[in-house]
């Protein structure tokens, strides 16, 4: 019964839902979705392992109606709802968890622990909010299976694993998803923000999120005495080069009205003081919104490390190797215009226009974008959900402190505010597309 007023109250104080938005009573289901979220808080799993989550997911849409298949790419699941005659939207959660131990000090927070791949204990957290995204998924759906006199077509629930590691999306559309299943003619998502307040949602047309490829360089020379250098061909020097001359491909190479970044992020090599080592091993993220600017960038970082090994006295032979993890490798996340002013407007009447804020694209990445890169060439539209508690938000504004980001171990959004606001926005998003001819 608390529980049922303390919804009331904070629905009251929302702003007023225009007459074209759907009239959601969310008093009574709230509850619900609230204890779903605490309990997918409570026992995240890594990519990959996300079978427990799968079968939640699963089972909350089977008990909604709707026609589900689960283990799709992994422990993905697709629910479909068939409610007459029209387009086929599709709503997408991500649903795995990040190898991070919580320190918000939240009474719910995860304590969950497991053994990684190198035998070493790790916590376990829903760093990113794909908690959030679960919960407003289930409610959104519950939502418009409350409301299917509003809508005609096909509803298409879509819960990702393995997103945070880039193998979610491409395993699913790798077993059908859009041709095994009815290929949507809509793709919507929501992504919990850490640096928005809770209550409101933003978005851009466009350009959104970065294209992200992981980039191993393998440096060789020929290893010695640190004491006869002039024996040894010294592959930190080379690596040291390399790193330094990276940074003129943004800066020299690609036009300044394009967006690129290039991080080394890890450099490893020799053993010892006195030895000059045989390698050394350089980790690289890139990031880039155009895919033309994303192939320069590859294109660009083979012929310099290769030419700055040749310049060191290397043979051809021995010049570095460039892998790029393909299999990791995502696009950019790219908001179809059209689409996207649609579902900003459809969110407007529904929380209110002051409520909906426009931003900026980051360097990000999300495998969401691959949606939008099938041969069936799908419009898709990713909004971000206000996480933040609105006091914290003014505070920090005020004290110019540093609001934890998402992949915090501190990272805690307000669940009470932004839950409601996530379902409202998604749920009148999808309408809106059910009713455009």
């Amino acid at each position: 019964m608390k529980l049922h007023r303390l919804y009331a109250a904070i629905l009251l104080l929302a702003p007023l839902a225009s007459a074209n938005s759907l009239d959601l009573n969310l008093t009574k289901t709230m509850p619900e979705i609230e204890q779903l979220y605490l309990d997918l808080h409570q026992s995240p799993e890594l990519s990959y392992h996300e079978k427990k989550t799968g079968q939640k997911i699963a089972k909350k849409l089977q008990q909604l109606g709707f026609d589900v298949t689960d283990n799709v790419g992994g422990y993905g699941v697709v629910g479909l709802f068939k409610n007459g005659d029209g387009p086929t939207v599709m709503i997408r959660t991500d649903t795995d968890g990040l190898p991070i131990t919580e320190q918000t000090g939240k009474p719910y927070a995860s304590i969950v622990t497991v053994t990684n791949e190198n035998g070493a204990t790790v916590g376990v957290m829903h760093g990113c909010g794909h908690d959030i995204h679960m919960s407003s998924f289930i409610g959104t759906a519950q939502q418009l299976m409350l409301h299917k006199d509003s809508w005609q077509g096909t509803l298409m629930m879509v819960a990702q694993p393995a997103e945070e590691v880039g193998g979610g999306a491409k395993a699913m559309l790798k077993e059908g998803l859009f041709t095994q299943y009815p290929t949507p003619d809509h793709v919507i998502a929501l992504h919990v923000s850490a640096s928005v307040p809770a209550g409101k949602v933003s978005m851009k047309n466009e350009y959104t999120m970065a294209s992200v490829d992981s980039v191993d360089i393998t440096v060789k020379g020929k290893g010695g005495h640190g004491a006869y250098p002039q024996t040894t061909i010294d592959p930190v020097v080379i690596a040291s080069r390399i790193v330094l001359a990276l940074q003129t491909i943004t800066s020299r190479e690609l036009s300044p009205l394009e967006p690129s970044v290039i991080t080394v992020g890890s450099i490893h090599g020799g053993s010892k003081h006195n030895v000059i080592s045989d390698q050394v091993k350089l980790q690289l993220t890139l990031r880039s919104y155009n895919p033309a600017v994303r192939l320069q960038q590859i294109a660009a970082i083979k012929r310099i490390s290769k030419g700055i090994a040749i310049s060191a006295g290397l043979d051809e032979s021995l010049a570095p190797e460039v892998y790029v993890h393909e299999d990791e490798s995502i696009p950019s996340t790219y908001n179809d215009p059209s689409q996207t002013t649609k579902v900003r407007n459809a969110i407007a009447d529904a929380i209110g226009k002051e409520n909906v804020l426009e931003t900026d694209a980051v360097m990000a990445g999300e495998d969401f974008g691959l949606y939008g890169r099938t041969e069936q060439n799908v419009p898709i539209t990713l909004f971000w959900l206000g996480g933040v508690a609105p006091a914290q938000y003014k505070a920090a504004e005020q004290s110019g402190e540093t609001l934890p980001s998402l992949h915090s171990s501190k990272f805690a959004p307000d669940y009470k505010v932004a839950l409601p606001t996530g379902i409202k926005a998604m749920s009148n998003a999808a309408v809106a597309l059910f009713k455009q001819e």
